[in-house]
């Protein structure tokens, strides 16, 4: 592969930064992008864009937070001279119906699979890392996981194997044009099972409780999440109580030539590193 540069939006986020330390691994040159970044980008400010995308070959595209400017942006990385485009959608996108992350990511998808760039599309179930990076950091480290997630079984994935696949897709041009990987954890577990490997590893005590998605909406608030961004989150639980993200997929051993890392694997390094440490 050449040392054309490649844009890394959300640089600062839980896959971006781990994309651009990849790339670099690969002597690709990096230009991270967020809003806090030294080349900075903002979705809701389209005076941003240009900048990033100058003298850029490659893109890792993270969906915007809503329908409609992934279009322009993919025009605008089309007309700067981009040839590819690597976008995280998220799995079984669909599937969701008009909930919010469905239209989000579908938007988003299909803004770059109707454009002329090369593109592939990164569909993972929900990060093993949600458990020891913002969303449910905090009350497992407080001994209560209350989810609307009673009889969920989620194949959860290792955000390392995302990155991982991010990284082979941008530096292997050619070999994953116009494909859409659907990436998963080797097996699926319920939250109960997630909340007891954790508990088992760290050595602390995490139990399960099972509410409604509106309790659950009503305790997000309560932690300072705004009415819209609690709903958005409790949406996902019922879609998932539909049961379509629950079969495990074998789209990171099509990407990478080898097994799904596991959710006991993900739960014994992190407690290594003593990040449930109270």
């Amino acid at each position: 592969m050449s040392n054309d540069t490649a844009l890394v939006l959300g640089a600062t986020g839980k896959t971006g930064r781990r994309v651009a330390a990849r790339l670099r691994m690969h002597r690709v040159p990096v230009r991270a992008a967020s809003r806090s970044s030294r080349t900075p980008f903002d979705w809701s400010d389209p005076t941003t864009w240009d900048p990033a995308l100058r003298g850029v070959a490659a893109v890792y595209m993270v969906a915007p937070g809503t329908p409609g400017p992934a279009y322009e942006f993919v025009a605008r990385a089309e007309s700067a001279g981009v040839k590819r485009v690597v976008l995280l959608s998220g799995r079984g996108a669909d599937t969701w119906g008009d909930t919010t992350f469905g239209l989000e990511m579908r938007d988003a998808e299909s803004a770059v699979r109707s454009s002329a760039l090369e593109w592939t599309v990164l569909r993972p179930n929900n990060f093993a890392q949600n458990f020891s990076e913002e969303l449910w950091y905090a009350p497992v480290l407080a001994g209560e996981l209350a989810l609307p997630a009673d009889g969920v079984c989620e194949p959860f994935i290792d955000i390392e194997d995302v990155a991982d696949a991010a990284a082979a897709v941008l530096t292997q041009p050619g070999q994953h044009a116009g494909k859409i990987y659907e990436l998963s954890g080797p097996r699926a577990i319920t939250f109960s099972e997630a909340a007891e490997l954790i508990s088992l590893a760290a050595q602390i005590p995490v139990d399960y409780r099972s509410i409604s998605p509106s309790e659950y909406t009503e305790a997000l608030v309560r932690e300072g999440l705004t009415e819209q961004d609690a709903h958005h989150i409790a949406e996902m639980f019922v879609m998932m109580q539909r049961g379509v993200l629950a079969d495990p997929t074998d789209g990171v051993t099509t990407v990478l030539g080898r097994p799904a890392r596991t959710f006991e694997d993900y739960v014994l390094r992190s407690a290594a590193t003593g990040v449930w440490r109270r």
